[in-house]
């Protein structure tokens, strides 16, 4: 259930899993001390409607980040770093996931996890990287959660892959509360979107490890105000490393490429 816009009631059979072959069993579960980007408490007294949908969301978020940590637990024991792509629709996360499997794939195996409510377009695109994509159609539901991805899992070929990457549904607000038992999260805005983003979107901004400014062969055209951008975004999300990128150039590329493979060999040495 989604805690900001009520997409979240899932009609069964609406969430469809994409894919073209492969299944193994997925069903160990690894405890882990991955920290969550929400706040959240396990109080569930219901004393009016107000307190009644408050507790039920928690609990929800809970039962997600439990199966959050099944999810990152798995991962750490097949050696997976794991990606979770978000951002607003048009930012370029497809462009960028597409570029960057395609210059690692002489380094890492990597395989991909799209998020989108409808088609498969960005899967069929994607998988001309080489890497093993599997899609998500999530139908009305505006996020990707644990349980999905777990899902997916079971039916991938993961045996000697190192980076996973998921690109979640494209939207700033609800995904920002859903742990998806990554490794780093990553917010990708384009140039195009203005320069106040972080400050319209400060919680997605928060929970980020990494932001993105994409498009950025762009910027001159848009007359994108660099300075004010990255004050923006230090303001907000000062733990944030920042990168300026473009897949269609290729500025940026190696810096973002040496985050990833250096996250990489973070995981491995847990």
């Amino acid at each position: 259930m989604c805690l900001d816009c009520g997409c979240s009631d899932i009609p069964e059979g609406i969430v469809k899993i994409h894919t073209h072959d492969h299944l193994h069993d997925h069903d160990h579960t690894h405890p882990h001390d991955h920290e969550h980007p929400h706040d959240h408490h396990h109080e569930h007294i219901a004393l009016d409607s107000d307190r009644r949908t408050i507790a039920i969301s928690q609990s929800i978020l809970s039962q997600n980040d439990r199966l959050a940590e099944r999810n990152h637990g798995y991962f750490m024991a097949k050696g997976i770093s794991v990606l979770n792509v978000l951002s607003s629709p048009g930012a370029g996360k497809t462009a960028l996931l597409e570029r960057t499997m395609t210059e690692l794939r002489d380094r890492l195996k990597s395989a991909i996890i799209v998020g989108d409510l409808a088609t498969d377009n960005d899967a069929q695109r994607l998988r001309r990287s080489g890497a093993e994509v599997i899609q998500i159609t999530t139908g009305s539901v505006c996020h990707l959660e644990a349980e999905m991805i777990a899902k997916a899992l079971q039916q991938m070929h993961l045996d000697g892959v190192k980076l996973l990457a998921i690109e979640n549904v494209g939207n700033l607000v609800c995904p920002a509360a859903y742990d998806l038992g990554e490794n780093l999260r990553v917010v990708v805005f384009s140039v195009t979107e203005g320069e106040d983003k972080p400050l319209k979107y400060p919680v997605m901004f928060k929970t980020a490890d990494i932001v993105l400014i994409s498009k950025i062969d762009l910027a001159e055209v848009v007359e994108f105000n660099r300075e004010l951008a990255l004050h923006n975004i230090h303001q907000i999300a000062p733990q944030a490393k920042i990168l300026e990128i473009s897949a269609k150039t290729g500025v940026g590329m190696q810096d973002w490429c040496q985050c990833i493979e250096q996250s990489l060999q973070k995981s491995l040495a847990v």
